[in-house]
């Protein structure tokens, strides 16, 4: 399994397309850990917030990103916090759905998270039952009609960010 540098490189080396489909209501990253804190606390977000660095260094390069959120209402203070880091995303040229399960009951989703680069390669993403990430792991290709159409599905049924919010 990828991880650290090693699966950073994927955002650096694929050459169209990456998508991510999102399961988790708690994601536990080290590096928002003090982020998160201060957001809960009603500090707000970094100014780096407004304008996502990590998805600019793509999209500058004519490089498409973009995720589906499958998730339910109510919303964790986790996803409250990601879903406000959203918008800079959006600004920096990521497209984000979501698809809200409480709203709308959806078959033919796996229950994990996966990215998806130039519909060529699809890396399984494996957490912890608190949401830390172990790693990558590259499906073999034959897998990959299946994460398409995965995608696909998702796609289909989520709506856009602004939408969601907006409701």
């Amino acid at each position: 399994m990828l991880k650290g540098e090693d699966f950073g490189r994927l955002f650096q080396t694929f050459e169209r397309t990456a998508f991510r489909l999102e399961t988790l209501a708690e994601y536990d990253v080290d590096a928002e850990r003090e982020e998160f804190a201060d957001f809960l606390a009603g500090k707000g977000l970094p100014a780096t917030c407004s304008d996502n660095p990590w998805v600019r260094s793509m999209t500058d390069r004519g490089k498409q990103v973009g995720r589906v959120h499958v998730l339910s209402s109510p919303l964790t203070d986790y996803l409250r916090y990601e879903m406000a880091s959203y918008p800079g995303n959006i600004k920096a040229g990521e497209t984000i759905g979501i698809l809200d399960t409480t709203h709308q009951a959806v078959s033919g989703l796996p229950d994990h998270d996966f990215w998806l680069f130039d519909d060529a390669k699809v890396y399984r993403m494996h957490y912890t039952d608190a949401g830390q990430f172990i790693g990558a792991e590259l499906l073999p290709h034959d897998r990959l009609d299946e994460y398409c159409r995965y995608r696909d599905i998702a796609l289909a049924h989520a709506v856009p960010f602004e939408e969601y919010t907006a409701g």
